[in-house]
């Protein structure tokens, strides 16, 4: 049995206007907690014999100076303590407050000065910017023997507004657990994104080809039935690769500790909107807009 994709289009595109604009306010209103690979400090690890909380652990170690603390329990009796950039003596004293508290074992520390992480905030827009417009020419010259009745530019620019839609949504909602929950947006995170931008335009050149190869073979004038034909041709390959890293990426959320928890996070975020707006917003714009065109609106 067929399903009729593009005769709810009006509905995806309010629900994903929705999300958008959710998202957008939630950047706008709370920003970014960025972490130290961005804004510079320093990272130290270590389990406690017996695990305190967080409070103990602040107290203690409130009279160093040490600026803006995070702590986030990792494991059964680890912690991660992040806080302003600290010389090796302030290292020694935080360990040595910490052991009064209990016996610890340091697993890592890690300093970054302020000039690295701004560096590494000018190289990552750059980064971001340069894998878009890879991808747009990517995708233009891929499709660059479709000239009817969508051009293969358009379907480039579609692909660059869903791969947006796909990177706003993760990005807006680490806004949101940064300003209620202290989550930091770090370097694995970019790694997410930049990896959700790879993962979902496959997802949304599978559609497309099959809508090209359906354009090349089909003799149909009507070009909302072939996509939506195209749709139902590829829907059981998209839902099945998108379920089997989800099971993965569940996994590593859950069982992966601290250090991969908002990674996995990122990722299941980013290919649930990916695999959403590949089947929902990709394929219904270029039919909408091939509408709009023909009435001499664009």
């Amino acid at each position: 049995m067929k399903i009729s994709f593009l005769k709810y289009k009006n509905i995806y595109y309010v629900f994903s206007g929705i999300l958008l604009i959710a998202s957008l306010a939630s950047i706008l209103f709370f920003g970014l907690r960025f972490g130290i690979d961005f804004l510079g400090g320093s990272i130290l690890e270590v389990d406690f014999e017996v695990r305190p909380e967080n409070q103990i652990i602040q107290e203690k170690i409130q009279d160093l100076n040490l600026g803006e603390t995070i702590i986030q329990p990792t494991g059964e009796k680890g912690v991660i303590l992040r806080f302003r950039e600290i010389d090796e003596t302030a290292h020694q004293q935080v360990i040595a407050k910490l052991n009064e508290i209990s016996a610890t074992t340091e697993k890592r520390f890690e300093s970054i000065g302020p000039t690295i992480g701004k560096e590494l905030r000018q190289k990552t827009i750059i980064l971001i910017v340069v894998s878009l417009m890879a991808l747009l020419i990517y995708i233009a010259i891929a499709f660059r023997k479709v000239s009817r009745p969508v051009s293969s530019w358009q379907y480039g620019i579609v692909s660059i507004f869903t791969l947006f839609f796909d990177i706003l949504i993760p990005v807006g909602l680490f806004a949101f657990l940064g300003k209620f929950y202290n989550t930091q947006f770090n370097i694995p995170i970019i790694t997410a994104l930049l990896t959700i931008l790879g993962y979902t335009i496959n997802d949304k050149v599978i559609i497309f080809d099959r809508i090209r190869e359906n354009l090349l073979r089909s003799r149909k004038e009507n070009f909302e039935d072939l996509v939506n034909e195209s749709l139902n041709q590829t829907l059981s390959r998209s839902l099945s690769t998108g379920t089997c890293t989800l099971l993965v990426l569940i996994a590593i959320f859950f069982l992966g500790g601290e250090t991969l928890k908002y990674f996995a996070l990122t990722l299941i975020v980013g290919i649930v909107s990916g695999t959403y707006s590949s089947i929902f917003l990709a394929a219904p714009l270029l039919v909408t807009w091939l509408k709009l065109r023909k009435k001499g609106w664009v």
